[in-house]
């Protein structure tokens, strides 16, 4: 696919800095306004809002011959987009976001070695205690992996990111959420039914379970009101899952082992009724919280506010 890469987010808070610290904590990188991961560069930025929200979301692409049939197609839909050598914009209009798609370079993410482990009939570490034990320092995500947006008509969002952007269907929540792709990643967009536009979460790679473990264990020792879902597994796009809570209300994920389409034609997209599957393999129950955010009446009290 033209498309290669979720490359990043700008969300709007009403309390910057403290919503900056708790990214600092989170692992990533802070350079002025910007957080960036090891592997994906540049792929947050907070800037001053009213309320909480998603403001714009950047995916990449290999040439302008991809902006070209971007723009065409979203012409078709009656979307209108501004269009520059380099980019194309346009505000999808049921999430309130501007999606922006540039060309850009194609992530490259170095191997990291799997530890050795020990299993029924395997034998990989023998005279030695677990890699894992000895880790220190700050857990770093990799890269941003996806971002969760609610939609006031999931149905259209849907439209404008897979028949205008061009994102592909991974699988589908009937009547409920749609996971889109624009890498090989399992999802990198999904959006979902809801009564107001609002950012739900944005996730982020680490190594492997042990770092989604370390990592929100630190995130939450002294500060327990961050911590909302976890340690899991999802079901669909089976990652290792654990979420936290900024201070502006957005959840945060840690997330490793997630599924890798490859090629579009062996990948059958699923369709999942909703209940407990479409959330999570095994894991402690599904908070309320994630269902429905405990801000959620503010925001749609919000929702007409300017910004």
């Amino acid at each position: 696919m033209g498309l290669h890469r979720l490359s990043s987010i700008t969300i709007g808070v009403p309390n910057v800095e403290e919503t900056a610290q708790y990214y600092d904590d989170f692992g990533l990188i802070r350079d002025g306004g910007t957080f960036s991961t090891t592997d994906g560069g540049e792929q947050l930025r907070l800037v001053s809002t009213p309320t909480r929200r998603a403001l714009e979301i950047v995916i990449g692409a290999d040439d302008a011959d991809d902006l070209s049939r971007i723009a065409s197609r979203l012409a078709k839909l009656e979307i209108d987009a501004e269009l520059d050598d380099n980019g194309i914009i346009a505000v999808e209009p049921f999430t309130r976001v501007r999606f922006v798609v540039r060309i850009t370079d194609r992530i490259k993410q170095p191997e990291v070695p799997r530890p050795a482990q020990n299993g029924p009939g395997r034998t990989e570490r023998t005279q030695a205690r677990a890699e894992a034990l000895d880790r220190e320092g700050p857990v770093r995500p990799r890269k941003l992996g996806h971002v969760v947006l609610g939609s006031l008509d999931a149905e259209a969002s849907q439209r404008f990111l897979v028949e205008g952007i061009g994102l592909k269907i991974s699988d589908v929540i009937s009547g409920h959420a749609a996971f889109l792709r624009c890498s090989t990643d399992h999802h990198n967009v999904l959006v979902q039914q809801s009564p107001v536009a609002f950012l739900h979460h944005t996730s982020w790679q680490v190594d492997d379970v042990d770092e989604v473990g370390r990592g929100a264990i630190n995130m939450i020792e002294g500060h327990p009101e961050r911590h909302t879902w976890g340690l899991g597994r999802h079901y669909i796009g089976s990652n290792f899952f654990w979420y936290l809570r900024d201070p502006a209300g957005n959840f945060s994920e840690y997330y490793s082992d997630m599924d890798c389409i490859l090629d579009d034609q062996l990948w059958e997209p699923g369709v999942f009724e909703p209940g407990p599957k479409a959330g999570y393999l095994w894991g402690p129950q599904v908070p309320a919280s994630m269902i429905r955010p405990d801000d959620l009446a503010e925001l749609m009290t919000g929702a007409h506010q300017p910004g």
